[in-house]
């Protein structure tokens, strides 16, 4: 399925550019002057949680790029590829009142010319968690992300911590490719039901939506049973059920692990996090709190 062409936004909602010579003007520019380059990954369909990251930017740069690029390369399915949410108009209405500097919304030619021919891969925080259940689709995030950083040149990227794979997935590929970039991890953002924003969120229905907060229920009480000393095998047998009551189907997973290395663990030492990825309908939703080691 062809996604949609994209439309114009109101004028004086933001500066989008599309092409990459446009972007390179300004940021030359903005690095000539020494100013600090912020900029915000994403696949647009945004909600409070990237505007978090996006306020975040502000306070910290001079210069603040939003990026918006449905990226073909990390989706597993067409379907679901297809499926996910365009919404560029609205997009940048709800950009406009943080007076961003650039939305860069690239045709797919800017990212993926003819002849593309490369892939960055990083071995190891990718073949657990997600990236057991979808293959290739950390390296169509490591590939994307590390064109979008050399593309808008920036001094910060701001991910969210509720996507914590990919946080530290990007902070290993900046580390070992050199990139003179730091990535920075900003707070998980929640409904007032508890429900980490996404914007696979827009596609439950009424009845999936008021089950959705069960999974981070069942994580939070399972986190606390974990500071008290219990063993997380102990703990997965009433967690299936709780979700299973809840209307769940598929889980792809509900595992401890260590927070920077991912390492599995069955008990909370050191510093560990819990993650949960687990089907309501047709809607993958994933969802990970800090357990031990840091705040909680």
């Amino acid at each position: 399925m062809t996604a949609p062409e994209p439309m114009s936004p109101p004028e004086g909602e933001g500066t989008i550019l599309r092409r990459l010579d446009s972007l390179r003007d300004r940021t030359r520019t903005w690095r000539r002057r020494g100013e600090v380059i912020g900029v915000v990954p994403t696949m647009g369909a945004l909600h409070e949680g990237h505007l978090s990251l996006v306020r975040a930017a502000c306070a910290d740069c001079d210069r603040v790029i939003v990026t918006i690029f449905v990226n073909p390369r990390q989706f597993n399915s067409p379907e679901d590829l297809a499926n996910y949410p365009r919404t560029e108009i609205e997009d940048a209405a709800k950009l406009a009142p943080f007076g961003v500097d650039v939305i860069y919304v690239p045709d797919g030619d800017q990212v993926y010319p003819s002849g593309f021919a490369s892939t960055v891969s990083v071995e190891g925080l990718t073949q657990v968690l997600c990236g057991a259940h979808r293959p290739g689709h950390f390296d169509g995030m490591a590939t994307v992300v590390a064109k979008l950083f050399a593309q808008t040149a920036a001094h910060r990227a701001y991910f969210g911590r509720k996507d914590w794979q990919q946080l530290q997935v990007v902070r290993r590929m900046a580390r070992d490719l050199d990139m003179e970039i730091e990535v920075v991890g900003c707070p998980t953002v929640r409904e007032a039901d508890g429900l980490a924003m996404s914007s696979r969120n827009l596609r439950l229905d009424a009845e999936a939506r008021a089950r959705a907060p069960s999974l981070g229920a069942v994580i939070r009480d399972m986190a606390a049973a974990l500071r008290d000393g219990a063993a997380l095998t102990d703990l997965l047998p009433g967690a299936h059920a709780r979700l299973a009551e809840a209307g769940f189907g598929a889980i792809d997973y509900l595992e401890l692990r260590e927070a920077s290395t991912l390492e599995a663990r069955d008990h909370a030492t050191g510093a560990t996090r819990l993650f949960a990825a687990a089907w309501l309908g047709d809607v993958r939703l994933i969802d990970n709190i800090p357990v031990s080691g840091e705040s909680t």
